[in-house]
């Protein structure tokens, strides 16, 4: 069970707004530890493993994946959750699931997926992982999805269009949509797993940027946030200048950014703690989201995003690739919307008796759930051309 006293503004899972559909609690395991467990064990779980990140399936086996990302912020979270005496499990369980309904190919599959929807309502990868959880997982008789209580699919949903929110709000009365009505925030481990999630993906993209050598550590002397850490490792470890010691260097740089942005996260967070006084749950969400940076961490964290975003997400060579990758999912698009057929029996049968709006999502839904290299096998398959791998 829970190895720490929870703060009276954490959610505590014996006080959980509960699933959907009903279930008796588990001798063992609290309900957050149970929405863990089945997170792991589902099936878009372990897709991850071949869902890009930055870089391709097939551009390494070192590179970062989206469950070894995954696995990242749960660690990030976790630590900050006990610094803060929030559940831990739900934050677990909430960062595990972040990522479940991200397409293949990244950020560029999703732009190019959600193009091929606009008028079909879009997609967005963030409101597909809460598809994912509630209803297109395939594991239990009694029901559709994998049933997660409110607090953990509250955290998934991190983004939400007022349009999307009004359409949950409609089959979910008071559920995961109506904060988005309201403006009001989610509970602080769900604002926790959002500000892990970017931590870690700031850190490891230094670290694949410069073992794949798109970046270099001369070009990241331009960041502060991370040249400041390079500079300490380096003078308390001169020898890590060689050409032997670059590995290190960077690993090392990395580490104590990681730990000083922990730190700044749970200093900040308790000051604004200490100032709001949030009684209970309610009262946070009522409040100003309160797990943040503080100002100076928060611009230079800006800087990196920056940095990132133009010398690696930008670079050439990724973005040839990155095309390659969106025309993959425009063709296989294109092809199960006039063929259903050329998808499983399944999702055919379903795709060919509903209307537009049904066939749209099902082939979205579809292909979703790949990953990268089914995707490229799929697309070979159907159209004779190897565009990636």
């Amino acid at each position: 069970m829970q190895s720490i006293q929870l703060a009276p503004y954490a959610c505590h899972p014996a006080h959980s707004r509960g699933r959907r559909y009903f279930e008796p609690p588990a001798p063992t395991r609290t309900d957050y530890q149970r929405d863990r467990d089945r997170i792991v064990h589902s099936t878009a779980f372990r897709r991850l493993v071949y869902k890009t990140q930055v870089f391709l399936n097939h551009e390494g086996d070192l590179f970062r994946t989206r469950l070894t990302h995954s696995l990242e912020v749960a660690q990030l979270g976790r630590s900050v959750a006990r610094s803060l005496r929030l559940s831990e499990d739900l934050v677990e369980a909430v960062c595990l699931a972040h990522d479940l309904g991200h397409t293949p190919f990244g950020h560029a599959g999703q732009d190019a997926l959600n193009a091929c929807m606009a008028d079909f309502g879009g997609f967005e990868h963030n409101l597909q992982s809460l598809r994912v959880v509630d209803a297109l997982e395939d594991r239990y008789p009694d029901y559709d999805g994998i049933n997660l209580t409110f607090e953990t699919r509250e955290g998934i949903l991190k983004h939400c269009s007022r349009r999307n929110a009004e359409l949950l709000e409609e089959r979910e009365p008071g559920g995961v949509g109506r904060r988005f009505l309201l403006g009001l925030q989610p509970s602080l481990e769900a604002q926790l797993c959002n500000l892990a999630d970017e931590i870690a993906y700031n850190a490891h993209d230094i670290d694949d940027g410069v073992r794949s050598g798109l970046i270099t550590l001369q070009q990241l002397r331009d960041v502060p946030l991370f040249d400041r850490y390079r500079a300490q490792a380096q003078a308390q470890y001169p020898h890590l200048a060689q050409a032997a010691g670059q590995r290190k260097l960077l690993a090392e740089a990395i580490h104590r950014m990681l730990s000083d942005q922990i730190y700044d996260v749970i200093d900040t967070t308790r000051a604004a703690l200490a100032d709001a006084a949030p009684t209970d749950v309610d009262a946070v969400r009522a409040m100003p989201a309160l797990v943040g940076f503080s100002q100076d961490m928060r611009a230079q964290s800006q800087v990196l995003k920056h940095f990132l975003f133009h010398q690696l997400y930008r670079h050439p060579q990724v973005a040839q690739t990155m095309e390659r990758a969106r025309q993959v999912v425009r063709d296989l698009f294109a092809i199960y919307q006039a063929d259903p057929r050329q998808m499983p029996p399944v999702q055919a049968d379903w795709a060919l008796q509903g209307d537009a709006q049904r066939r749209a999502r099902t082939v979205a839904d579809f292909i979703a759930g790949m990953t990268d290299r089914f995707a490229v096998r799929e697309h070979e398959r159907l159209t004779g051309q190897h565009l990636l791998g």
